[in-house]
């Protein structure tokens, strides 16, 4: 994935906190920042597109695409004779093809798990601080007791030994969104076995519009959203005003067939506010 002439135009616009219509805007860069809820879709028909966080725009563009100043690659490539245009559009390039090379996708588990990678037994059970990164996927295997857990936020994955409390009645293997680029291995893999997918976010509109656009989609039924048995008492006593009055819907609500992610929205909405999954891992230390 590229970042055009034409678009890295209007994420300028963007910035510039003005409004452009949807017809103007499309592709899969577009597509992706919506799913982020980095920029939103406006109107009864959704036919203008808004930024919603500046800081977050460049955090992407930074992280996925290597682009740390969007007003001097565009310069660059107005400049298609310059040495600096050639530089950022290598150096562009090579680095996602770099990335896609290097497929799979990272797990993690606070138990002892019995897989199978290439036809061999292996166990994994990382020590604290680590990981196991899965490259040959399309042979990764694991028991069909095993509930598959995606974890949204980085810091959540990492400290996931904290959060057992919240998966007790589970065989959980933890997968990692990030890096991002590596969903699609993973999507692939999941729909190429039996296990069931759990979904663990953001309890906000942007995590739930993360699940719906980058998993449910894909994996269907056998996907659904983890929602801990305490978030009516923990959204309304710790909840960010700010995170509601700063996302927008990005997904179609009529749409929804899973009941307990409609009555999350409905209490994030009597609520107005959205809880960050980080909280469940300082909320170990309270009981």
């Amino acid at each position: 994935m590229k970042l055009t002439l034409k678009i890295a135009k209007i994420l300028v616009r963007l910035i510039n906190e003005e409004s452009i219509p949807n017809s103007f805007a499309k592709g899969r860069l577009i597509d992706d920042l919506v799913a982020e809820n980095i920029i939103y879709k406006k109107g009864k028909h959704k036919k203008s597109l808004e930024l919603v966080n500046k800081s977050s725009l460049h955090t992407y563009l930074a992280n996925q695409l290597q682009i740390n100043d969007l007003n001097n690659y565009i310069l660059a490539l107005e400049n298609e004779n310059s040495t600096r245009a050639e530089l950022v559009k290598i150096t562009t390039d090579s680095k996602k093809s770099k990335e896609r090379a290097f497929k799979g996708f990272l797990v993690n588990s606070y138990t002892y798990i019995k897989a199978e990678l290439n036809n061999k037994r292996i166990i994994i059970n990382p020590d604290k601080g680590s990981f196991v990164f899965i490259y040959d996927f399309e042979t990764f295997k694991i028991p069909k007791e095993i509930t598959v857990i995606g974890v949204e936020n980085s810091k959540n994955f990492s400290q996931i030994q904290e959060q057992h409390y919240l998966f007790k009645n589970m065989n959980p293997l933890f997968i990692s969104r990030y890096p991002q680029n590596q969903n699609k291995d993973f999507i692939k893999w999941m729909n190429s076995i039996p296990n069931n997918y759990v979904h663990f976010g953001d309890f906000d509109i942007a995590g739930i519009g993360i699940y719906l656009n980058e998993y449910k989609k894909h994996l269907l039924g056998k996907a659904t959203f983890f929602i801990p048995e305490n978030i009516k008492i923990d959204l309304r006593n710790n909840g960010n005003r700010e995170r509601f009055n700063t996302q927008k819907i990005n997904f179609n609500i009529d749409k929804i067939q899973e009941s307990k992610i409609l009555d999350l929205i409905e209490l994030i909405k009597k609520e107005q506010k959205g809880l960050d999954q980080e909280y469940y891992i300082a909320a170990t230390r309270k009981r």
